[in-house]
């Protein structure tokens, strides 16, 4: 294995070769996986990038399935509310018969579970993993990965979270489950973000399942962007927080000089550690000026696109849905990114079942 201070330095160069991977033509004999709630494609690039073959992605989100679409044409893509669609219509756009798919996949959204905003037990969007349970009860497949944030596993959501797993390990003829958080830089992303990942293998497999070990050291924001631009324009702050961004030290946050501890959502990023957790919403007004984000931490401004991607761990090639509207596509691609699982994060999961349930012994 190469060393972790030489893959470091080589991290733009091994997002190019992940997704040279990613687009190369399928074995014949690859692994086979559904994603649902597949957003703006996180989970199903890791997938691509680790040789499976994607044979269905489920999203309703209009924008999001045109990136799927976009940057993977052969991909079939169901567009559509995930409670309408039956085991019966899956089966019949992926060709097989339940108990054939090797992995399936879902990140159900998790607002109702996040830390950043207020948890409550029946907000709705607590429910659609039961959609997810119901189409692996049909489908029966040899694993699944369910992925959410670790506010599912804190507070008074450990009661969801118990439900969920009772839900998981009766669905089909059951399965056995392990999960845990983990942070996604310690798995090849320069960004630090901590998820709840749920593993579960078909009882009839006969196999324990476990969880990828820590592969590298954290990668740098600074070590991530090589290669980049280092440009000074882009959406910045407005006039009045200039000062307040100016004696805001690397790696912290407005709240630190604010009187209330307000305006957590102001971050500058420190070029010298893994990025903080890039989340889903930006502020950024009519004009082009910041109004909330990740800023860039030697000029006035919130990191780029490119940039973004970077420490998303998507490839630079990688590609979003466009709508004309300058500051709306900025929006976009920025909740694409944070609303995903970074693919190299989803990538080394991938291999590990790859290697440890999926490979004939």
């Amino acid at each position: 294995m190469t060393p972790w201070f030489i893959r470091q330095h080589s991290y733009p160069a091994d997002l190019q070769r992940a997704w040279a991977d990613a687009t190369a033509p399928r074995a014949p004999d690859a692994p086979t996986v559904i994603s649902t709630f597949a957003g703006r494609g996180g989970s199903s690039t890791g997938y691509h990038m680790a040789g499976f073959h994607e044979l269905l992605a489920v999203e309703w989100d209009g924008h999001a399935a045109d990136t799927l679409r976009l940057n993977y044409p052969g991909l079939d893509v169901y567009h559509g509310d995930i409670a309408q669609l039956s085991v019966a219509e899956v089966l019949r756009l992926t060709g097989l018969r339940p108990g054939e798919l090797d992995l399936f996949d879902g990140s159900p959204p998790c607002q109702g579970f996040s830390m950043t905003g207020t948890r409550q037990l029946d907000d709705p969007r607590n429910q659609l993993f039961r959609e997810f349970v119901r189409l692996l009860d049909g489908l029966q497949p040899k694993v699944f990965v369910m992925e959410n944030v670790r506010g599912m596993v804190t507070g008074q959501m450990i009661q969801i979270y118990q439900e969920a797993l009772d839900a998981l390990r009766g669905a089909g003829p059951g399965y056995r489950t392990v999960s845990g958080l983990i942070n996604a830089k310690y798995l090849g992303v320069p960004q630090s973000r901590t998820r709840l990942i749920v593993i579960g293998v078909r009882e009839d497999l006969g196999i324990r399942p476990t969880l990828p070990a820590p592969q590298t050291r954290p990668i740098t924001v600074r070590q991530a962007l090589h290669g980049l631009p280092d440009v000074q324009e882009g959406a910045k702050l407005h006039q009045r927080w200039l000062p307040v961004l100016a004696r805001t030290g690397d790696g912290r946050s407005f709240k630190d000089l604010h009187p209330r501890g307000h305006m957590f959502s102001h971050t500058k990023i420190h070029p010298d550690k893994p990025a903080p957790t890039i989340l889903k919403t930006v502020g950024v007004q009519r004009d082009g000026r910041a109004n909330n984000g990740l800023y860039h931490w030697r000029w006035p401004r919130l990191m780029t696109i490119p940039e973004l991607k970077r420490l998303g761990s998507f490839p630079d090639a990688y590609q979003f849905a466009t709508t004309g509207n300058d500051v709306d596509d900025f929006v976009n691609a920025w909740n694409g990114i944070g609303n995903s699982v970074p693919p190299l994060m989803t990538r080394a999961i991938a291999q590990h079942i790859r290697s440890t349930i999926l490979t004939p012994r």
